[in-house]
C-alpha cells in the first residue's frame, strides 16, 4: 500500500512538472526509503489493534484470555501469540531475559513491550505494550481492567525500566 501511494505521488510529481512552465530539474531523485530500511513491521499494527481491543477486559491475576480476563503478562503473551503467532514466556521476568532487541526510549515503537518496577526496588513488576504516541496497554492491578496509559505519567515515569522489541523480520519467519 505504501509503496502505490509513493508511487502515485511521483507520477503527480512528474506529472506537475511537465506542466510548469520552467525546465523540470535534471538532478536525480533518491530512491524513496522502502518501508523495511524504515524498520517497519506491518506485524506491529496487528499486535497493536489487538492489544487496544483488549482494553475493558478485566485483571484477573494468572488470567490470560479475553474471557478469563488478564494480568499483565498474561495479556501480553496473548496478544502476541495471536497478532502474530509468537509464543512470549509466561511472567514479565522471563519476558525481560528473552532474546529480543533493547530498546532507548525515545525510540519506542508500537508492538514494543514496556517493562516497569512498581514496588521501587528495580526488578521488574509489571509490563505493558507500547502503542505510540506515548500510551502503553497493560492490565494494572485486581479489580481495573485493560486500559491506555501514559508512558510519561509521574507514576509510570518513575517505575521504567527498560523496553524490548520482539517483532522483526527475522522473529516473524521463525514463528510464521
Amino acid at each position: 500500500m505504501y509503496a502505490s501511494i509513493r508511487l502515485l505521488s511521483l507520477a503527480s510529481i512528474i506529472f506537475l512538472t511537465a506542466c510548469a512552465t520552467q525546465a523540470p530539474v535534471t538532478e536525480p531523485m533518491a530512491a524513496p526509503r522502502s518501508t523495511a530500511a524504515l524498520g517497519f513491521d506491518p506485524s506491529a499494527d496487528d499486535v497493536l489493534f489487538r492489544a487496544i481491543g483488549l482494553v475493558g477486559t478485566p485483571y484477573v491475576w494468572g488470567g490470560n484470555t479475553p474471557s478469563s480476563g488478564f494480568d499483565c503478562s498474561g495479556l501480553i503473551k496473548f496478544v502476541y501469540n495471536d497478532a502474530a503467532g509468537i509464543n512470549l514466556p509466561r511472567t514479565t521476568a522471563q519476558m525481560l531475559q528473552m532474546k529480543g532487541k533493547h530498546v532507548r526510549r525515545s525510540q519506542l515503537r508500537s508492538g514494543d513491550i514496556v517493562f516497569f518496577s512498581t514496588a521501587g526496588h528495580g526488578r521488574v513488576s509489571h509490563a505493558g505494550i507500547y502503542v505510540g504516541e506515548g500510551r502503553f496497554v497493560h492490565a494494572p492491578s485486581s479489580g481495573g481492567t485493560v486500559r491506555l496509559d501514559s508512558v510519561d505519567s509521574k507514576y509510570w515515569n518513575n517505575a521504567y525500566l527498560q523496553a524490548k522489541r520482539v517483532l522483526s523480520s527475522e522473529t516473524l519467519v521463525v514463528n510464521p
